[in-house]
């Protein structure tokens, strides 16, 4: 579904990315995993759009999206849930969730099943709600674009332990409902339980690439990449 191949990305004179390649098959979870500041960010905002490769290419359900405009990388399929939510502070959380929606299959009414404190609080606005609120509403809006392939940049980060557990528990459930996921996040107990494969970053290259049993069975790599 998704194809990442040889991506470099610079920043001005400052190159993030150097070669940077992995896939992720329909119907699977993958991890983006690494150290704060190797390039796994950079690599979500290039497969975006919002950030141009030097060179490489990104491919999505069969089509080259390498250079598209965010939005039509977007309207192919792909829903990103970014890093730092932000989401619209001085719209409601039903406002946020109608904003972008497009397609059929997840609406207002599913959405708020699967999370059922956005239903609580949907004429609250966005600035109203708490850290957990707001990565459920930025979750819920990506759902609402009815995507092939969700992307969520730091899944957790800052959240409450009892947040967390929902959003581990969500994205469970997005995977048994075949949906594909891309996810970077730090808390690798719950990523070994959730995902099918995993790619490890190390200064922007690619050092790394294996299955759950892999990772969990090599703590020496976990500690030389990941600080475990």
């Amino acid at each position: 579904m998704l194809e990442v191949e040889n991506l470099e990305t610079a920043y001005g004179a400052s190159q993030v990315l150097f070669g940077v390649g992995f896939d992720v098959r329909a119907g699977e979870v993958v991890t983006l995993l690494g150290r704060n500041g190797m390039g796994k960010t950079t690599t979500v905002r290039t497969i975006m759009g919002l950030a141009k490769p030097k060179a490489g290419r990104v491919r999505f359900d069969g089509a080259e999206v390498s250079g598209l405009p965010a939005y039509r990388v977007a309207q192919a399929g792909i829903g990103l849930v970014p890093e730092g939510r932000q989401i619209f502070p001085n719209l409601t959380v039903r406002e946020n969730l109608v904003a972008t929606a497009r397609g059929t299959g997840w609406t207002l009414e599913r959405v708020y099943g699967f999370f059922p404190r956005l239903a609580e609080r949907q004429n609250n606005m966005g600035n109203q709600l708490s850290g957990g609120e707001q990565q459920m509403l930025a979750i819920g809006r990506a759902l609402m674009t009815n995507p092939k392939l969700l992307i969520l940049d730091e899944a957790t980060e800052g959240l409450a332990p009892l947040i967390r557990k929902e959003i581990w528990r969500g994205l469970a459930a997005l995977k048994a409902d075949r949906q594909a996921i891309l996810v970077i996040d730090k808390n690798l107990d719950a990523l070994l339980a959730l995902a099918d494969r995993h790619v490890i970053v190390e200064k922007g290259r690619v050092v790394w690439r294996g299955t759950s049993a892999e990772l969990a069975a090599d703590p020496g790599l976990q500690h030389r990449y990941l600080g475990v």
